[in-house]
């Protein structure tokens, strides 16, 4: 396994260990069932690519793209991604942060 590729995989599990610690029951999608484009399974509704990067946070776009073409039908597609020694950040389409954030406000 290349080193991007072990990269990759650690940062997939350490995205996993992060929604577990608020108790969802989320694993590394490809170690199980080998389907292509599930990075993380166990959180529902959200599709989650992981992408640990040094450079290239340019690429977003594509990352999103990515997130939707793979999203399945009610799934809202996010991108999960971390740049050495930063924390980690969530990207999403407005729309869908917004809708997220209006029913949080009315839940106050």
């Amino acid at each position: 396994m290349t080193n991007s590729r072990e990269k990759g995989k650690r940062y997939e599990l350490h995205v996993a260990s992060l929604f577990k610690s608020e108790g969802y029951d989320a694993r590394r999608g490809q170690q199980y069932s080998g389907l292509g484009g599930d990075d993380v399974v166990g959180v529902p509704y959200i599709h989650i690519e992981a992408k640990a990067r040094e450079r290239g946070h340019g690429e977003i776009y594509d990352w999103m793209s990515q997130a939707k073409s793979d999203a399945k039908a009610g799934e809202v597609p996010v991108v999960i991604h971390k740049k050495n020694h930063h924390n980690d950040l969530v990207t999403m389409e407005f729309t869908d942060w917004i809708q997220l954030y209006r029913e949080w406000e009315e839940s106050k």
